[in-house]
Order: structure tokens, then sequence, then C-alpha cells
């Protein structure tokens, strides 16, 4: 399989795509925990069927120390005891979030007032950047048929 276009070859996608990188990057040091952050992007990179991102956020939260089993867990964190009361209400904003077409009222305030509960308001903003920063990725890299599997962890950084 291969990608329809070269993006990162593209001058336009290229600009594109630093901008996107730059607003990750503002998630990424912020205080959202790490962990945390690569659950959110490997489920919603599940839900909405991106394998790139997918195979990428998978390798490197294992790169990371993150556990085989909690990365096979993530798909089905509701049944899973693995994962904490904060990743949980992480896990349901991220869904709620990515899911918003599927849902008549959005994100739930269940959703959120269960997010808040666990996190400041620097880590909400976070948390929801990088929910729309990786619905972004994962909707480019689905509409390219970007290819999965190749990906090693740092290869882009």
């Amino acid at each position: 399989m291969d990608a329809r276009l070269n993006l990162f070859g593209n001058a336009l996608g290229a600009k594109v795509l630093k901008h996107i990188n730059s607003a990750g990057k503002a998630v990424t040091e912020s205080g959202l925990p790490a962990a945390t952050q690569e659950l959110v992007k490997i489920r919603a990179s599940q839900i909405n069927g991106c394998g790139f991102c997918t195979d990428m956020h998978t390798k490197d939260a294992a790169a990371a120390g993150e556990t085989s089993v909690r990365l096979h867990l993530i798909a089905a964190w509701r049944e899973a005891t693995v994962f904490t009361e904060a990743e949980r209400a992480a896990l349901e904003l991220t869904e709620q979030g990515t899911r918003i077409a599927d849902a008549a009222g959005g994100v739930t305030d269940e959703a959120w007032e269960n997010a808040a509960k666990h996190y400041d308001e620097d880590q909400l903003v976070a948390l929801m950047s990088l929910i729309a920063v990786i619905n972004t990725y994962n909707r480019l890299n689905v509409i390219n048929r970007q290819p999965a599997g190749d990906y090693r962890p740092g290869m882009f950084g």
C-alpha cells in the first residue's frame, strides 16, 4: 500500500504539518502526564482507524516504558483494571470528543465534570487540544491512506 501523495514532500503539506506539529508540541510540553497523552492518541487513532498513528503511538508508548498489558487493553479500557481513574476520565473524554458527529449532544457534562475532577484547567486545555490535534492527524493520514507498520520511535524528532 502506498500513500496517495507525499504530504511531507509537498510544500503546502509541510507548511500545514509544521503548524499542527507546533500545536502538538505545546501539548507535549504541558502538565498533562505523558502516559495519558499516549493513551489519548492511541484511543482516538483506534476509533478513527488510523493505522499510521496507532502504529506510531503504541511504539512510542512502549519505548517510553508503557506495559504491553495496558497497550493491549486500551480499546477495552472500560472493562480493564489497569488504568487510573484520571486516565479513564481522559479516555472517556477522548472517545466522546472523537465521536462528536456520532453523538447528538457532543461531549456530555458528566464526561467533562469527571475529567475536571482529575485535571486542572491547563491540563484540561491540553487534553482538549490533544484530542483535536490527534483527530486532525488521523484524518490527514486516513484520507491519504498513509501506510502503517514501518514507524520507528524517534524517527520524526
